[in-house]
């Protein structure tokens, strides 16, 4: 295979020398050039023909934002991977990026004075992700797909009319620890992982919706995801009822700070309540909990109440906060068969462990299939462990998980029934977008 061509654009002579160094030392990598703007880089995007660009936010004359927008405009749709600051408004802006089409991020080093220990980070973090990202677009054709909340100007209404339409290919995010662990039954090993990351996983065969239906009533919702977050859950919740009857918790890996301002972003974007735990909320309906970055997310239950818990205890699949535990932890807490799961676009196999259990246990699992993934590891991960999971496209996944939860719900009756539901709400006092609910188990 040719090797993956990189255009590094960077105002910064020091970073532009560090990600060079870094990538050229990989074999399967060549630097075909660097900008130091995004005047120069768009240039170089038509000149140099890239499979892939390393770009930074803040540029002069004309920053990475303008660069995605005016890419965009000029119908050049490479991979991007965003230089971030771990900060507040670096979070911000990469989210603005992901939202204008980026398709993943890398935080600076935070000594770029250290070289060893920088170029240390930077190889740990990028390197599979640019990998996956022109592996996966090698093998797929590409679609053209709207932002994560739609164009700027344009209304929700349109953005969402506008999502019916594609297929959801999706806006990675990735957080401080790389997720490239081996697939199960291989050896978990730094070196393994990133092997068993970097090639391609064989397409799996589509599960007929419904083959992994669950025997009882579900009573929480848990979602696994990574590369390729953002977009995936946004069309997930977007697809959710406020008055949904179950709670739902989340673990997207991604770093501290970040999350937060996913979440309140989300928060205004979706039906239903986000918010990043803090640990010790008690869960609800209508109501999602993120797990913050460098924190697992668990649940406790104390009598008919369940509240989050957070720990930094060692990370598991090279991630904290980690799938898996999110995943044991609400088998251990409701009981498998009561646990619908959901593995979203992400690399590695963070949850396909957790998804044994629960299936094991009679519980139900869903996952994204390869066509609409960013990267198909988690998803493929799961299949590979044995699981019969619902293999369904983005726009799929939604509509799936409420009949799912209508099913054994005699307060939800079903899409032909004229009797209406009762609503269970947000919490009161939350201030964001017009609630969706859910009415004789039909959206409205």
């Amino acid at each position: 295979m040719s090797k993956i061509r990189v255009l590094v654009v960077d105002d910064s002579v020091v970073i532009r020398r560090l990600v060079t160094d870094v990538l050229a030392a990989d074999e399967r990598i060549e630097v075909v050039g660097t900008a130091v703007n995004g005047v120069a880089a768009l240039t170089k995007m038509e000149q140099l023909k890239p499979d892939l660009v390393t770009m930074d936010i803040e540029m002069p004359e004309m920053d990475g934002i303008a660069t995605l927008g005016e890419m965009r405009k000029r119908g050049i749709r490479l991979p991007v991977v965003m230089f971030s600051t771990l900060t507040e408004r670096g979070a911000q802006a990469t989210l603005q990026a992901l939202e204008l089409g980026a398709s993943d991020y890398v935080t600076k080093p935070a000594n770029v004075g250290s070289v060893q220990a920088s170029m240390a980070a930077v190889r740990e973090e990028l390197i599979p992700k640019v990998v996956a990202l022109v592996g996966r677009r090698r093998s797929t054709p590409a679609v053209p797909r709207p932002g994560i909340f739609g164009p700027a100007g344009t209304s929700r209404e349109d953005a969402a009319r506008s999502r019916a339409t594609q297929p959801g290919s999706g806006s990675p995010l990735h957080g401080t620890h790389s997720a490239h662990p081996a697939l199960p039954g291989q050896a978990a090993s730094a070196h393994a992982g990133e092997h068993a990351l970097l090639g391609r996983t064989p397409a799996a065969p589509v599960v007929r919706a419904g083959a992994a239906a669950g025997r009882s009533r579900i009573d929480v919702l848990a979602i696994g995801v990574s590369t390729g977050g953002p977009e995936a859950l946004t069309r997930v919740l977007e697809g959710l009822p406020a008055d949904l009857p179950v709670p739902v918790v989340v673990v997207q890996h991604m770093p501290p700070v970040f999350t937060k301002a996913f979440a309140d972003r989300l928060d205004q974007k979706v039906p239903l309540h986000v918010r990043e735990s803090a640990g010790g909320e008690r869960v609800a309906p209508g109501t999602v909990d993120l797990a913050p970055g460098d924190y697992h997310l668990r649940l406790r239950r104390n009598g008919d109440v369940v509240t989050t818990v957070l720990d930094q205890a060692a990370p598991e699949n090279y991630c904290r906060p980690a799938v898996d535990v999110l995943f044991r932890s609400v088998t251990e807490t409701w009981g498998a068969e009561h646990v619908l799961a959901v593995v979203l676009t992400g690399m590695g196999s963070d949850g396909a462990l957790g998804t044994v259990g629960i299936h094991a246990g009679g519980g139900s699992v869903l996952v994204q299939d390869e066509a609409t993934c960013v990267v198909w590891g988690m998803p493929g991960a799961v299949l590979s462990a044995g699981v019969p999971a619902d293999v369904l496209p983005l726009p799929a996944i939604a509509p799936a998980i409420v009949d799912r939860v209508r099913q054994h719900r005699p307060l939800l009756p079903s899409r032909t029934s004229s009797t209406p539901s009762s609503s269970l709400t947000a919490p009161s006092g939350h201030a964001g977008s017009p609630r969706t609910t859910l009415t004789s188990g039909v959206l409205s």
